[in-house]
């Protein structure tokens, strides 16, 4: 369904716009720079709500706002953008995050009186990422979807080597690496898909694309390939390493779009391409995936009790959560899918509140040792109440709308496999250990004398985690509308897949949204 107007490409171009009007802002103006990245941040999730209302709910399998422009014709590559519900979820979720990390870290490159060229080249790579992002979302051409994929690794890759910590450069070069070799190996699919595919001008898009007969040989390394990169981005078990770390150096608001937002992109990646263009080499793989996800939820909870860094237990937090989400798509049920869809922008809310609090907390200490805090709670307990709704998110408390979504895919994926149900469990218990033990650590216990005068929450940083506890409130106890975005491309999936949904699903997903 198109639109008369052109939603997608106003999102995608106005951030680039203001990334540009920073690059060439005069130097009186320089001090107007993190007002100008936020206001630009601000139109833009005003422009994802007009989308939003533009969109009709009732037809979310579907796609919509759509727009299709010849590229490179002679390659069969086009501009082609549209959403179904899911896409325009995680739309509205990553334009969320942007203002709000703007608006954390304030202060992140200096102070206000120190508007350098260094905050104004961090600011518009923060809004180039945030076109690339509703790119990536929305782009309905493999070959478009693939050049963004790699597209994406290159403000990143500045944001952490630019901006970050001491080990900085071993990061970003890490994740770059990383990125690129998942990446290389997709184009390869890529021009593989084409070549199987009907060629012509529009011979990229994914609806062009669906449904080919492929040798079934061929289909395996295809999926195999698409699947590697996605897993990357994920990130899952084995090939996760460069997270923590990437986490760990990055600048906090870096952090946050990256684990929050960016690594979004290989689990969306996995539910809208390998799927459906690949549907027998998924159910084929689905085992394998099915243990591989497990393994990341117990593997990554098991880390991240371990760690000492708070960055880098977020990080690991993080590769559990993926994956539930990856769990969740393979189960194969139209139940596990609509709660990893849900699970994704969930995840975003959850997490980003999470490293946004550890980023006040860094700021005040100047340390990420969990060792260097304690009794916190006595002296900053705004911040403290802060930190714990977020991590009582991340470990699935009911009334929070991360619970809904994990208990979607664990009561879809016991549906068709009760065994990777049950074990996934365990990482809810995981989660709890590491959330709550955490805390114990940072904000109970006797005050250190040097924590004894650190100030608490200020109006600007109220604001900026405030939005994200309210949305884990309401979506916790009226996931309804969230839900009613992401069942019905759940149901298309399971059809192009060509799996039968289990019928119980059905029943325990009516029951969990009452």
């Amino acid at each position: 369904m198109s639109s008369s107007f052109p939603w997608l490409t106003a999102l995608i171009v106005l951030p680039l716009l203001g990334a540009v009007g920073l690059w060439v802002l005069p130097s009186p103006g320089r001090n107007r720079t993190r007002e100008i990245a936020l206001g630009v941040g601000v139109v833009e999730l005003a422009l994802a709500v007009g989308a939003l209302l533009a969109f009709d709910t009732s037809a979310a399998q579907t796609y919509q706002l759509v727009e299709t422009h010849g590229w490179i014709p002679a390659f069969g590559v086009s501009y082609a953008v549209g959403v179904d519900g899911v896409g325009l979820s995680l739309i509205l979720m990553s334009v969320l995050l942007v203002p709000l990390v703007i608006l954390a870290a304030w202060r992140e490159q200096g102070s206000v009186a120190e508007a350098t060229d260094r905050l104004r080249r961090y600011l518009a790579l923060v809004l180039v990422l945030e076109a690339f992002i509703v790119a990536v979302f929305s782009a309905r051409d493999v070959f478009f979807f693939y050049v963004l994929f790699e597209a994406m690794l290159i403000p990143v890759y500045f944001m952490i080597g630019g901006f970050g910590g001491a080990q900085r450069r071993y990061a970003a070069v890490k994740f770059l690496l990383f990125g690129l070799a998942g990446g290389l190996i997709m184009l390869v699919a890529v021009i593989g898909v084409y070549l199987q595919g009907p060629r012509g001008p529009q011979g990229f898009l994914t609806e062009n694309l669906t449904g080919l007969t492929l040798d079934p040989t061929l289909e395996k390394w295809l999926f195999l390939a698409f699947f590697l990169a996605f897993a990357i981005k994920a990130p899952m078990f084995p090939v996760h390493t460069w997270l923590p770390d990437a986490a760990e150096q990055a600048p906090v608001g870096t952090s946050t779009l990256l684990v929050g937002v960016l690594d979004k992109v290989g689990t969306f990646g996995m539910l809208t391409l390998c799927l459906p263009l690949f549907p027998s080499a998924s159910r084929w793989a689905a085992p394998v995936v099915i243990v591989l996800a497990v393994v990341s939820i117990l593997y990554g909870a098991l880390l991240a009790i371990g760690q000492k860094d708070l960055m880098r237990l977020i990080a690991y937090t993080s590769v559990s959560h993926f994956g539930f989400i990856v769990l969740g798509i393979f189960a194969f049920t139209s139940t596990s899918i609509a709660g990893s869809s849900f699970y994704m922008v969930n995840h975003g809310l959850s997490t980003g509140a999470l490293f946004l609090v550890a980023g006040y907390l860094v700021a005040r200490r100047g340390s990420q040792q969990i060792a260097d805090f304690g009794g916190l709670q006595k002296v900053v307990p705004v911040l403290a109440g802060t930190f714990l709704v977020a991590g009582l998110s991340a470990l699935s408390l009911p009334g929070l709308s991360t619970f809904v979504s994990e208990i979607l895919v664990l009561v879809g994926t016991f549906a068709r496999h009760p065994a990777a149900s049950i074990v996934a469990s365990l990482g809810v218990v995981l989660a709890a250990i590491y959330v709550l033990w955490t805390y114990q650590r940072v904000f109970t216990g006797p005050v250190r004398d040097e924590l004894a005068t650190t100030p608490d929450l200020v109006g600007r940083e109220k604001w900026a985690v405030a939005p994200l506890l309210a949305l884990m409130i309401v979506f916790g106890f009226l996931p309804g509308p969230a839900l009613d975005l992401v069942r019905p491309p759940a149901q298309v999936t399971l059809e192009q897949v060509g799996v039968t949904d289990v019928p119980a699903s059905a029943t325990a997903a009516e029951g969990s949204d009452r």
